[in-house]
């Protein structure tokens, strides 16, 4: 294959190496859990997978980049002197699919330079699927290079959304989009992973992603790998993303407006 140029290869080489040691920990704890619990939000889960598999990662990160910011989603933020440089970690995406052994899970990892994303990484060590993006040089699965799809017509469209842990308690659960789309497409899948969701709009698998109440690590390397595969990713209403608003709309660019002009039909309503 063609490789990924030498600017930011070793960023990519290390965010690799920590994903993959991640998925190590969740493959060794496939199956074998003895500690789940609830965080603050009633369904929001957390193993001691994710604990070690963030633990591995946090300590190689900080072992090549020491003066690296980290925002993880398990530990939050750990500061460091060089502020330009951020990490956004999540250890295990999917973990209630992990904790029912469906193998929708991943490892995602990112680097952002002055809040603009540089790399983003993301392996599903069930399926042993690892997508990588470079910013300007690409994104692949399994060191083969990836592109979104051609489909340019909503109604041809299949798309996948998600649900907050908060659905029950708050307004804005995404219900009334997600029946409205669901009318609008082929179909609309719910697989509980927005790193992989993501993954798949990047390689083809998908025309679409949107959802609400989603967090920087649920979407930071995700939205990479669409952007270097030829894709779009934005807010609802903003033409940028904002890995902080906890709103994505991720497509393969030729059915993006169709969506947003959707969305924003219910959600005027």
């Amino acid at each position: 294959m063609e490789k990924f140029q030498v600017v930011n290869f070793e960023f990519l080489e290390v965010a690799t190496q920590a994903a993959l040691e991640g998925g190590e920990v969740l493959k060794k704890y496939w199956g074998h859990l003895s500690h789940v619990r609830e965080k603050s939000i009633e369904g929001d889960l957390v193993t001691e997978a994710d604990q070690e598999s963030e633990d591995v990662i946090i300590d190689l990160l900080s072992k090549n980049f020491p003066s690296h910011k980290i925002l993880s989603e398990e530990s939050g933020i750990h500061e460091a002197k060089n502020q330009d440089y951020l990490w956004v970690i999540d250890p295990l995406d999917g973990t209630t699919n992990y904790t029912h052994q469906f193998p929708m899970v991943a490892v995602s990892i990112a680097l952002f330079y002055q809040d603009k994303p540089l790399i983003g990484v993301v392996y599903n060590p069930i399926l042993n699927e690892l997508f990588q993006g470079v910013k300007g040089q690409g994104a692949t699965l399994n060191q083969e290079f990836i592109h979104v799809s051609t489909v340019s017509q909503l109604k041809k469209s299949l798309l996948a959304t998600g649900f907050a842990y908060d659905r029950r308690e708050t307004k804005d659960n995404n219900y009334a989009e997600f029946c409205h789309l669901t009318n609008s497409c082929q179909g609309v899948r719910r697989a509980g992973s927005a790193a992989l969701d993501l993954s798949y709009v990047a390689c083809g698998r998908l025309d679409g992603h949107w959802e609400i109440g989603l967090r920087p690590w649920d979407v930071a390397a995700g939205a990479l790998l669409v952007e270097e595969a030829g894709g779009k990713v934005s807010g609802f209403d903003t033409q940028e993303l904002d890995i902080y608003a906890r709103v994505i709309l991720a497509t393969n660019g030729e059915i993006h407006e169709q969506i947003r002009a959707e969305l924003h039909q219910v959600r005027s309503r």
